[in-house]
């Protein structure tokens, strides 16, 4: 059950992993969106010399060795290549117990509820709440997530008002019964985040995330001791350490861990645990429809302190298109944890042949 050979099929955005061990057993993952290309690099040259040859199902102490060993370079690049191998071996291990990774975590395959993402700030107000309104007869959605002011914005808006604009609109067009979350990616300082905040609370929106830029955790503290909406944050984070000093100090209200970001299923697991400890939900994050959303279904379906909506975006990127051989099907709201061995859905071959491939093996 050793790791004999690592493989990439890789485009700028996407690389899929495909992980063999010297007993025929294969498992698929995937390194997180965008520049994957160099994700894989580092896969390649900083973290499979490292695991060739090891045991397949000593996961998590392999990641970890990774990382430490790897310390001169902390943080997102490694991070991202040790979660491809990662989900990679948990694939494997499902397959090789006929369980679902949902399963292995001392999860249960059941159905869970969404929050409709959208991703985009190129599109007014008006329009947005049309499409949402439209999104939400085909496919029942309770809760859409918005974006609000602009990415590492220092306060300055996307143009003045729009803010205010886009969620008044929103409001309006899919009334009091719909939950409505906001993300302001970084954009504000904590005097305008608070601002921004007590609007939010007049509008009735519940999900408030990343009002201040995501490395001042005593920015967003303030912002989350100001106000009564749920501050949320913690997707651009892979250091374990940092999520331990957010969660001690209160700085958000809701966790959200990104499993390709973070170093795959194991480490947002524990932030999860850190979490429930702490008596706060857990609402990883899933913003593409990558394999990033599969591996998130079986992890919601695996913790105590789920969020009551998983992110699933909207947007239909062309570079995520035809990954898989069967796509999610969102029904009324929600969509099912895949239920077969592993992650349970199959890598489109087509997508495979056409991607560039790298190998390296013992």
């Amino acid at each position: 059950m050793n790791i004999r050979k690592i493989e990439t099929f890789t485009t700028r955005n996407l690389s899929v992993v495909r992980v063999q061990t010297d007993d025929g057993q294969v498992g698929y993952g995937q390194i997180a969106p965008y520049h994957a290309n160099i994700s894989a690099l580092v896969l390649h040259q900083q973290v499979a010399p490292r695991v060739l040859g090891k045991r397949s199902d000593e996961i998590s102490s392999l990641v970890e060795m990774v990382i430490r060993e790897e310390h001169k370079f902390p943080g997102s690049y490694v991070c991202r290549a040790v979660g491809g191998l990662e989900t990679a071996l948990w694939d494997a291990l499902g397959k090789r117990h006929g369980k679902s990774v949902c399963e292995l975590l001392g999860g249960t395959p059941k159905e869970v509820k969404l929050y409709g993402s959208s991703m985009r700030r190129d599109i007014s107000p008006k329009e947005e709440a049309e499409r949402l309104v439209r999104l939400q007869e085909q496919f029942g959605y309770e809760a859409f997530k918005i974006r609000i002011g602009s990415n590492f914005g220092n306060d300055v808006d996307v143009y003045p008002g729009r803010t205010e604009q886009v969620v008044a609109e929103v409001r309006k067009a899919l009334g009091d019964r719909t939950l409505i979350y906001v993300d302001a990616n970084s954009g504000f300082t904590p005097q305008r985040a608070i601002e921004v905040g007590k609007y939010l609370e007049q509008q009735g929106v519940v999900h408030y995330e990343e009002p201040c830029p995501y490395p001042e955790l005593e920015w967003t503290k303030q912002v989350a001791d100001a106000l009564d909406i749920a501050v949320t944050g913690g997707e651009q984070d892979t250091d374990l350490a940092q999520f331990r000093r957010m969660i001690t100090m209160g700085a958000v209200d809701v966790v959200q861990p990104d499993i390709c970001y973070i170093g795959g299923i194991d480490r947002a697991m524990q932030v999860a645990r850190m979490a429930q400890q702490a008596g706060i939900p857990c609402t990883p994050h899933a913003a593409n429809l990558s394999m990033v959303t599969v591996f998130t279904l079986h992890m919601v379906g695996a913790i105590n302190n789920a969020g009551p909506y998983m992110e699933f975006t909207i947007e239909q990127d062309s570079w995520s298109q035809g990954l898989l051989e069967t796509p999610l099907q969102v029904r009324s709201g929600a969509v099912n944890i895949p239920t077969g061995p592993g992650w349970g859905v199959e890598i489109s071959q087509e997508w495979l042949n056409k991607a560039e491939y790298a190998v390296s093996e013992r």
